[in-house]
Parts: C-alpha cells; structure tokens; sequence
C-alpha cells in the first residue's frame, strides 16, 4: 500500500510509545509508574461527572452545532471575565473536539504550502506535526536555560523572515512547565502582529500556571492582543483528558470559517461532553479544581527536592503545570537510551526529549508528576535506586581501569 508522503515525516510519539512499553510491562505482572503522560490523577470534578450521568439519562446525545452548544460557549466566554477580566463575545468561542482539533480548525484555515511558522524547540510535537500536516515550513527556533525554555521577542525577531506567516507559543509549556512572561508575551505576539503575522497561543496549561503576588491568576494573552488566536482544553486543569473536549478563541470573522471546516472535519463535539462540562464552571467545581492546583504545586516541591537529592537536575523549574524538564547528561546515555533503561530496570516510565524537538533532545527527559503522591514517592525511590546503580557501576569500571593500568 503507498501512503501519503505525510505519513513520512510525522515521528512516533514517543510519550505514548513508552507507554505502551509500560502496558507490556504490566500485563507480566509488573506495577509500572507512569511518569510518561500529563494525566492528572483526579479525574472530572464531582459536579462534572453527576451531570455527565444527567445527559445520558436524558438522552442528550444527539448532533449538537459544530461549534458547541450555547450554554457551554457562554460559560467559557463568562470564565474569561471572571478569571481574565477580559470581556470575550461567546459567538467568538468554538467548542471543539479537544484542544487538537482546535488546533486541526485553526491550522487547516491559515496555513497554505510552503508558510513558514515559528515554534519554540522544545515543544509538544503533535503541535509542529498539525502545522506540518498541512504543508507549513515549520521553523524550530532554539531556546534555552536563559530564555526558560520558551520564545521571547528577541528571538522571534531573529528568525522571522519575509516567509514567516506566523508563530505559536505555549504558556505555561509542555514539555518544560515554564511560562513567558506577561509582558515578553504581549511584545512577540505584538511583534508578528506588527509584521502581519497571526499567533496562535495555546494556553491549555494556564490554570495550573502560579498566581503572581496578588495571588491572582496568570491572565489571558486576549487581555493585551484580542487578535491572537487562543487554544484551551478541559483535560488539564479540569481533569478531563479522555472526555475529548477543548475550545478556541478567534477573531469573529474566523468563526463561519471554522464552522464549516469543522462540519466536515468531525461534525461536533461529543454531546453528553458538552453538556456536563457546563457544570465545571460552577463555583463548586472551580473551588475543587484550584484545590487540586495546590496540590499539584505541593507534589512540584516535593519531585524538585527529590530529583535534586538523588542527582537529576532540573534546570529551569517550572511555574506551574505538572512537568520538568530533566537534564540526563550526569548519567552518560542519551535521553531515549535512559528512557529504556529506567523502564527496564526501575520500572518507571518517562519521555525522552526526542519527543519535543531537535535542540538538546538528547540531553532531557520529560517528567510528569501528575501521578498521585504515593505513586511519585515510590517513582523517586525507584530512580535514586537507579542513579546509585549507575554510579556504582561507573566507579566499578574505573577502579578496573585504574588497576588494569
């Protein structure tokens, strides 16, 4: 059979890939921890999961818009105030089927053969894969211990070309946990603005992003460039990964675009999805979710001192989010070579950095702490066994050597 050239040039997604290793692993016994995948162990809200059993009930299955039903367009539009303190038009939020396939609409309307897109290195890859998909040149941009990890003005100024058409971003990040600051992200998105660029700034991680000193939360890029183009998702701080529900935030004359491409592409969202999900902007399971935003930061404390103790640094810390960014290089493998062997011998499952780029993929490793508390004591107790191992072995071989000589 001949595939698409497509096909080709999309790698293997190797946070998943280790998880079917894991799978293995397990179906002979073994108990893995799996630190491989951001999968908050909560699961939906209480709230949510009482109204998810109301539509089924009620038989509120049926085809809904392609752009989500109204009651969930208008409580996410109603979020943004409350949250953002920023005034977002409901007709302007397009309910889709997961942050991917906002992703998919948003990608599929601006990106013709040959666009060349900027994105920071490391970055999630399914991101450069959508934009790739549809013919986009996309320009890894380096990034660094210095920049956090993310793109700053400085650099988009550097790589931006006459074929530049525009750039996306992610704050806080996956895979590293860090965030561009407010201001560095209003100059860069103003920046491509200024060269006639669109930006698409996925904030799916923003509500487990740090409160600043006033203990606000982080607020939206629509707050200073209402032209950006916003991606959420209601697996992260909502605790919804399976439930394949995200949205988007554009210009309301991209709406009727996506619309129709989203008729075609996948219908609409899921039904009984949507209308539970309505219930996670209630007061009560907001209170919940920012309960679980707490503890997250807790297990953060705890992994980083763990990590520092048993000799894995963590270069940049991350300000929210359940991920760090690992530097392996003390142990002599590359990321993936570690990756196996710790899965092998520790039976804990991480992702090496191949996943997120090409600029020092094989020097990290992606860990997600949003496995429970007693799962990430006994992930750390594994892995100091395993670093000691190694170092144990490493002194081994030069006494033999210093012997030998």
């Amino acid at each position: 059979m001949r595939f698409a050239d497509r096909t080709k040039s999309v790698a293997p997604f190797y946070a998943m890939e280790f998880g079917n290793r894991a799978a293995a692993l397990e179906a002979q016994g073994k108990r893995v921890m799996r630190l491989n995948v951001g999968e908050p162990d909560f699961g939906a809200p209480p709230a949510v999961v009482e109204a998810m059993h109301r539509a089924l009930e009620e038989k509120r299955t049926a085809y809904t818009s392609a752009l989500g039903i109204r009651s969930l367009r208008r409580a996410i539009a109603k979020h943004y105030g409350d949250v953002h303190d920023v005034d977002v038009d409901p007709e302007r939020v397009i309910v889709t089927a997961g942050a991917s396939a906002a992703l998919l609409l948003i990608t599929a309307a601006l990106v013709n053969e040959g666009d060349e897109v900027l994105v920071g290195d490391p970055s999630y890859p399914c991101n450069r894969h959508f934009l790739a998909s549809f013919g986009a040149r996309v320009k890894l941009v380096p990034t660094s211990v210095a920049t956090r990890f993310q793109l700053n003005t400085a650099l988009v100024r550097e790589h931006w070309t006459p074929q530049t058409r525009g750039l996306m971003v992610a704050t806080p990040s996956n895979p590293t946990g860090t965030s561009v600051p407010a201001a560095e992200l209003t100059a860069l998105c103003r920046y491509a603005d200024e060269h006639d660029g669109w930006r698409i700034v996925d904030e799916i991680y923003l509500g487990l992003q740090d409160s600043d000193s006033s203990l606000k939360q982080p607020r939206s890029i629509l707050a200073s460039d209402d032209g950006a183009l916003v991606i959420n998702s209601f697996s992260k701080y909502f605790g919804m990964t399976g439930w394949r529900l995200g949205w988007c935030v554009v210009p309301i004359e991209m709406v009727e675009v996506l619309e129709r491409l989203a008729q075609n592409y996948y219908i609409c969202p899921s039904a009984p999805a949507q209308y539970a999900a309505v219930a996670c902007f209630t007061p009560e399971s907001i209170a919940v979710c920012e309960q679980r935003r707490a503890q997250f930061a807790a297990r953060r404390v705890m992994m980083l001192d763990g990590l520092q103790r048993i000799g894995l640094n963590v270069p940049v810390a991350p300000d929210g989010v359940f991920y760090f960014y690992v530097d392996i290089r003390s142990t002599g493998m590359n990321a993936m070579r570690f990756c196996e062997r710790v899965l092998e011998k520790a039976h804990v499952a991480l992702t090496p950095g191949q996943d997120f780029g090409e600029w020092s993929a094989n020097d990290f490793v992606r860990l997600s702490y949003a496995a429970s508390e007693p799962d990430l004591a006994e992930a750390l107790q594994r892995l100091g066994d395993f670093m000691r191992g190694i170092h144990e072995n490493t002194d081994e071989v030069r006494g033999r050597d210093h012997r030998g000589a």
